[in-house]
């Protein structure tokens, strides 16, 4: 699939890069042979906040994207995490959130299991729907909080 492989090449310019990287979208997308929305598809897909990438979008002169993959300390990380999540937030975007922690060795695969399953829309099935996301944003700021 085209989206995974923009995706796997700009992981691979960001690792030669050092975590930080600057790109054209027109120049990528020409060179790849497709449109430069799929360049910008993928990065606000795959290269977001709860993932741990920062997105700078610079417009005129040719603009040009960066695209930085945040260092931090284990603490920093996951305060970062514990702001972004916000008020609400959806079953998806807390798998996505979990996935990271899990990917990054911040939990255990038996502890990303267990949060998962706790804000899953299975658990929260008795919670009124307009609330789900509310609550799963709070159970899932516990479940950082206590990783701190």
């Amino acid at each position: 699939m085209l989206a995974d492989y923009i995706a796997q090449m700009i992981e691979e310019m960001l690792n030669r890069e050092g975590g930080t990287l600057e790109l054209q979208r027109n120049e990528m997308a020409s060179r790849l042979g497709c449109v430069p929305s799929q360049i910008s598809y993928v990065i606000s897909s795959r290269f977001t906040p709860e993932r741990g990438y920062i997105i700078e979008s610079r417009r005129g002169g040719g603009g040009c994207i960066r695209i930085i993959r945040k260092q931090m300390g284990r603490n920093d990380y996951l305060m970062h995490f514990f702001c972004a999540i916000g008020t609400s937030i959806d079953e998806a975007e807390a798998a996505a959130y979990l996935k990271n922690l899990f990917g990054n060795d911040f939990i255990t695969e038996r502890e990303f299991k267990l949060a998962y399953a706790s804000v899953s829309g299975a658990a929260l099935s008795s919670v009124p729907p307009h609330l789900r996301s509310t609550v799963r944003a709070d159970v899932l700021k516990q479940i950082i909080l206590s990783l701190m």
